[in-house]
C-alpha cells in the first residue's frame, strides 16, 4: 500500500510537524517514507506545505503531484492543490478558515472546523494534530499507536508537557473523521 499526502496551510499552523509525524510513524512501522517540506517566501504566516509518502515499497520520488490524501488548512491551499488530488482521493478541509466548497464531486471530503475544535481543546496549536487523527483514522496510513510513539520524538523534549493535549487532539480528529463526534 502506498499513500501520497500533501498537507498545506499557512506557516505556523503546524503543517510541517503533522507531515513529519506521519513520516516518523511510518518509519516506526518499518515502512518506506519520505517527507519533503516546502515554504513560501515568509515562514510564519506565509504559505507552507509538505509532501509525505508512506509505502510498503521503495519510493521513486519524494515529490507528490497526485496525492491520494490532501489536507488544506486554508483557502489558498484548497485553491492551489484541489485539482492535484486523484479521483477517489481524500480531502480534509479546515472549515474554520476555508469557506468555499470544493469544485469536485469525484473525491471524498471530510470537513472539520480544526481551528475551532483546537480552541475548544485549549490551544489553537493542536489543529494540526486534529488533522493527523483524521488522516490516520480514514486511511490507515499508519497505526495510531505509532503516531503516539512518534510524538515523543517529533515534539521537542521541552514541549513534552503538551503531549497529553496533542493526544486529545488526535482522538478528537479521529472521532470527527469517523462520524463519532459531532462538530459545528
Amino acid at each position: 500500500m502506498k499513500h501520497e499526502v500533501i498537507i498545506a496551510g499557512f506557516g505556523g499552523q503546524g503543517v510541517m510537524v503533522a507531515g513529519e509525524l506521519l513520516a516518523y510513524a511510518g518509519m516506526l512501522e518499518g515502512k518506506k517514507v519520505s517527507w519533503l517540506p516546502s515554504y513560501g517566501p515568509e515562514m510564519r504566516g506565509g504559505t507552507a506545505n509538505c509532501s509525505v509518502v508512506v509505502s510498503d515499497e521503495e519510493i521513486a520520488s519524494p515529490v507528490v503531484t497526485e496525492p491520494t490524501v490532501l489536507v488544506v488548512m486554508n483557502r489558498p491551499s484548497l485553491d492551489k492543490f484541489e485539482g492535484w488530488l486523484v479521483p477517489g482521493g481524500l480531502l480534509i478541509i479546515n472549515t474554520s478558515l476555508v469557506k468555499r466548497e470544493p469544485s469536485r464531486d469525484d473525491i471524498n471530503i471530510v470537513r472539520i472546523p480544526c481551528s475551532e475544535v483546537a480552541d475548544e481543546l485549549g490551544s489553537a496549536a493542536v489543529a494540526n494534530m486534529i488533522v493527523v487523527g483524521a488522516v490516520v483514522s480514514r486511511t490507515g496510513i499508519v497505526k495510531m499507536e505509532s503516531v503516539v510513539e512518534g510524538l515523543k520524538k517529533v515534539v521537542p523534549a521541552h514541549r513534552h508537557n503538551l503531549i497529553p493535549l496533542n493526544l486529545k487532539a488526535l482522538e478528537k480528529g479521529r472521532e470527527i473523521a469517523l462520524g463519532v463526534a459531532v462538530c459545528s
